[in-house]
């Protein structure tokens, strides 16, 4: 896809897909254990989400790469495999939707605290970036997510990475807190105009809170951005259980509600994030009446 393309694709409202990780925990992935790894050996489970996500109207669907990069791979002792592991989980997703649906090189934070609170430069991010993101454009993926980012510079970084080795466009989401405030300073607005100033083709939020509590923050990266704006949270706050699990109170229909204000309020590119299933693709697909 070509950054013109995406242009004229964002001339109406973007239905993007829903949760991965959750979805695949429900599926009976362990916690604490390498998504990406898992996916590997359990393909089928993450092609019939993917599928269904098509089916309930996801016009882009976020490959899993999300933790492909050679930092978060390091944890797991795969750090050697990255070229491979990227490369198959495009594949995965390939096979599952076709070219029926963009597919997404999904990738986040490198997991290291950026300095001077931690040892991770701009450098040494834009070089891990770099890394990633080559593979994910040479296994043909239509376009760059950066997504759960907590940093405005670490995403500079892979936004500026993604522009040096590719012609992709790229979609930059922040995680926020009701507020607008990021974890590492900052807050969306912020971050938003950086990130257009950057080159980036949309900007807005992922993850964070639920769509109830995010219309402000909405809000106020529409008056001051002139890219796509992004909405892509939770089903509302978890509560954990006795078991250390996240539990999502809000349902698809009540989901799709808050999604209807976000819409009003400027976000144009919209899906789901943690707790969020194909049925919550299904209510907002009814809810943009396609």
């Amino acid at each position: 896809m070509t950054k013109e393309e995406f242009q004229k694709l964002s001339d109406n409202i973007i239905l993007l897909d829903g949760a991965t990780g959750s979805n695949l925990m429900a599926s009976g992935m362990p916690r604490g254990t390498c998504t990406e790894s898992w996916v590997l050996e359990h393909r089928e489970v993450l092609q019939n989400l993917q599928k269904a996500y098509v089916k309930a109207g996801s016009q882009i669907v976020y490959a899993p790469t999300f933790g492909g990069n050679r930092y978060s791979l390091s944890l797991h002792g795969l750090e050697n495999r990255l070229s491979e592991i990227n490369q198959r989980l495009v594949e995965i997703s390939r096979e599952a939707v076709g070219h029926n649906v963009y597919v997404a090189g999904d990738i986040t934070t490198t997991g290291k605290m950026m300095s001077p609170a931690g040892d991770m430069t701009y450098e040494a991010a834009y070089e891990a970036y770099c890394e990633q993101i080559k593979i994910l454009a040479d296994c043909g993926v239509d376009l760059i997510v950066a997504e759960t980012m907590i940093n405005i510079e670490e995403t500079l970084a892979a936004l500026d990475a993604a522009g040096s080795v590719c012609s992709l466009p790229v979609m930059c989401t922040m995680t926020v807190e009701a507020d607008g405030s990021i974890f590492s300073g900052g807050n969306a607005v912020e971050a938003a105009i950086a990130l257009e100033g950057a080159g980036a083709c949309a900007v807005g939020i992922n993850c964070s809170v639920g769509p109830d509590q995010l219309v402000s923050v909405v809000r106020n990266i529409k008056e001051n951005v002139s890219v796509p704006v992004i909405a892509k949270p939770n089903a509302g706050m978890p509560i954990i259980d006795d078991m250390g699990n996240a539990i999502y109170k809000m349902n698809a229909q009540e989901f799709a509600r808050h999604m209807k204000v976000l819409t009003d309020n400027g976000a144009s590119i919209i899906g789901g994030c943690c707790g969020t299933t194909p049925e919550f693709i299904q209510e907002l697909n009814h809810m943009l009446g396609r």
